[in-house]
């Protein structure tokens, strides 16, 4: 690792003229804006209001919280490539940008399972839900969901930082781990078996999430009442995983397939994973949900006395 250190890789993804990579600038400035705008307001919404201190909306805050982490990780080096000449990122700046977004993937498929698991105790157990879903088990999920991550993350570029690099140019606007092990010379045979393991641990995640589906529409199924809840509380948490997972294949795709024509729409397609899920989650869960929905229309019709009565309910 201490001979790669000082190795600057070129990103060879931006081969636009330095007009359209202008109009880019505008357009990328403009949805890094909105995704913090959509998601800060949530996060706000969630922690100003008591009424809104529930499993749900916690999950729902750390859900944005690590979207934020993953969009920035993203979109902050694409704002400074689109207006410099030379596209290029060091060893260190390559590995931190890997371990913000590989944290925000982790973080996003646990707490995605976590939410899951909270809507199953909360349609199919109502009875002992608050006595399952206490504010200490609340935390230690969390607590739990950041230091699987983190460990995951972790090891994953530890692997990868004991591999001799015979090169320097990765085919993208931005470094992802499979690209990096690409460049190298030297037996990769672990860092495969690191990924299947990886792979094998968050389909078990997934599976926990169908499982508990079934048993949310099997429950929703007897009463106009419960579906009504599974409407309101579970088709945005379905529609955030499918938003993600179908990202994630994306970029998976793109990276063992990519090259060929067309690369500003390979490029794009090779990113999705971290600018549509941070923008779609914020919007379904606010417009679906009519807690969350109310409280962000009262800051928009700016109703003081409203809302301080509201805040302190």
């Amino acid at each position: 690792m201490n001979e790669n250190v000082h190795i600057v890789f070129v990103l060879d993804g931006l081969n636009d003229s330095l007009t359209t990579r202008q109009i880019y600038f505008g357009l990328t400035l403009t949805s890094y804006l909105f995704t913090i705008f959509v998601n800060l307001i949530l996060i706000l919404t969630v922690c100003l209001y008591k009424t809104l201190h529930q499993p749900m909306y916690i999950f729902m805050g750390n859900l944005c919280f690590t979207g934020i982490c993953g969009a920035s990780s993203f979109y902050l080096k694409l704002l400074s490539d689109f207006l410099a000449d030379a596209h290029v990122i060091t060893y260190t700046g390559c590995f931190t940008q890997m371990f913000v977004s590989y944290t925000y993937i982790f973080c996003q498929f646990s707490t995605l399972t976590i939410m899951a698991y909270d809507r199953y105790l909360a349609i199919c157990q109502p009875l002992r839900y608050w006595a399952l879903m206490t504010g200490q088990k609340v935390a230690l999920l969390l607590l739990l969901t950041w230091c699987l991550t983190l460990v995951e993350t972790a090891v994953g570029l530890g692997l990868i930082s004991r591999l001799p690099l015979c090169s320097r140019h990765i085919p993208r606007i931005f470094c992802t781990s499979w690209e990096v092990v690409k460049l190298s010379c030297s037996d990769t045979s672990a860092n495969s078996l690191y990924g299947i393991m990886v792979m094998v641990l968050h389909s078990l995640q997934v599976t926990v999430i169908l499982v508990s589906y079934v048993q949310l529409v099997r429950s929703a199924a007897r009463s106009q009442e419960q579906r009504k809840r599974f409407a309101q509380t579970c088709l945005p948490h379905l529609v955030s995983l499918l938003v993600f997972a179908a990202s994630l294949l994306f970029d998976a795709l793109y990276s063992r397939y990519g090259g060929g024509s067309l690369p500003a729409l390979q490029n794009a397609l090779a990113a999705e994973f971290l600018v549509v899920p941070p923008i779609i989650n914020p919007i379904i869960y606010g417009m679906n949900l009519k807690q969350i929905r109310t409280r962000i229309s009262l800051w928009i019709n700016f109703r003081p006395q409203s809302l301080h009565t509201d805040f302190l309910k």
